[in-house]
Order: structure tokens, then sequence, then C-alpha cells
């Protein structure tokens, strides 16, 4: 895959990616993404900055949107409630310059130098790694029990199972049937977090998401369709 990037004014960075399986140009403009073309190969990239400048005030109002979307990511305080399944929030100023995280059984501690604003983007990030820790202590927890219990339940068979810290996707089902999931399910509600373990289970069988695949996803995930619709209202990115 071949990429530049290039900067227009009114708009900023855009990344140019050419790959084969595009087959028509096209932009996207998302969260904590940016401004991203995708080019067939066969299209230059002077083309493509043509098409993008044609397409200059849909990008704008699209990154306007897209702002509003990244404004709801909390912004971390000391007074900020904050809990995952298990386990809630304490933010404190340490004595020193240190930033300082521990997760216990029941809190995400943290403390942050005495001499840097918490509200810096680099406490900020500090903090969503310490409770990114501790969904994935907690997703360990939960899913491979649940995930078995689901294939035993249904009849499926799955060669393993393993859990990242994927944004872009919930979760996924290779073609050898390796489930992988993503640790930001433990913020969906349960009957959501089956739906999707449900979805990849499906794949072991289907690999598809053809007529095929949703009768036999409607079958074990009833009301699979608007269960599907419902998961877009969350992004993994925001929190």
């Amino acid at each position: 895959m071949a990429a530049k990037s290039i900067y227009i004014k009114g708009i900023g960075e855009i990344l140019l990616k050419k790959t084969k399986r595009a087959k028509r140009l096209s932009i996207k403009v998302k969260p904590f993404d940016g401004v991203m073309a995708i080019i067939p190969y066969y299209v230059t990239y002077k083309t493509a900055e043509n098409f993008i400048r044609e397409k200059q005030e849909w990008i704008k109002q699209s990154l306007v949107k897209m702002e509003q979307i990244e404004n709801k990511r909390t912004v971390f305080t000391e007074n900020t409630s904050f809990c995952t399944l298990y386990r809630c929030l304490k933010i404190e100023k340490a004595k020193g310059n240190r930033f300082y995280t521990q997760i216990t059984n029941n809190e995400i501690k943290v403390k942050y130098p005495k001499d840097i604003p918490l509200r810096d983007e680099r406490i900020q990030a500090g903090i969503r790694k310490a409770v990114e820790k501790a969904w994935f202590i907690e997703a360990w927890e939960l899913l491979p029990k649940k995930t078995e219990e689901l294939a035993k339940k249904y009849g499926f068979q799955y060669k393993s199972l393993n859990i990242k810290n994927t944004v872009s996707r919930w979760g996924s089902c290779s073609y050898d049937n390796r489930i992988n999931l993503s640790l930001h399910l433990m913020r969906l509600p349960e009957y959501l977090i089956d739906h999707v373990i449900l979805h990849e289970l499906c794949h072991t069988i289907e690999k598809n998401h053809g007529k095929s695949f949703w009768t036999l996803l409607e079958k074990v995930s009833p009301g699979a369709r608007k269960l599907a619709k419902e998961l877009k209202n969350y992004d993994a990115r925001i929190y």
C-alpha cells in the first residue's frame, strides 16, 4: 500500500492511500483519524488532490461534525466520576514529579506530577492508559468464559481467543477460526457483548455477511440487525 500526505489550507493534513482493493476514489473523515483519501492504484495523486479540492466544502462540514464527536471524550479531573465494571477511578496530585498508576481490586489510582496541569494531554493520555489497563484485566476475567459458554450453548467451535485494544472493530474472526475481541467490549451492556461474541462465532461457519450469515446470527441472537444498529451508537474511541 502506497501513501503520502498533502496539506490543504482550511482543511489541514490529508493522508492519501493507494490500495488495490479500492474500485473508486473516495474520501473518509473519521474522529481521531482525520481526513483520508482512498485511491485506486490506477489513479494519480494529482487527480486525487484535484478531487479533494472539489470536495472542500463537504470536508469542512464533516470536520465540524468530527470535532463535535471528539469533544464528547471525557476530560478527566479529580472530581470525575468514572468507573469500569469492577473499579472506580481516583485521581490525585502527587507530591513529586512522577506520574503513577496502580490497579487494585476496586480502584484505578492515578497520581499526576504537581508541576503539570491535569488537563495536559500527556496526563490525560496516561489516565486513559490506566483505564484501558483495568478494562484489559476485566476483559480477560469475563470474555473468555462468556465466549466458551456461548460456543457450547449453540454448538460453535473456535480455535483460539485473544483480546486486544482495538478501536476500529469490536471483534473479528479469521479464516482458521481464531477470534479477536476488543477490550472496549467491557463498556457495552451485557446483551451487546453477547451479540458481538455470537457475531464472531457465526463467522466460524459463515465467513462473510451474506444472507446465510444473518440467518444463522438471527437464530442465536434474535433481533440481530436491530442489535447491530444499536451497536453503532457506541464508539470505542470515545469515553
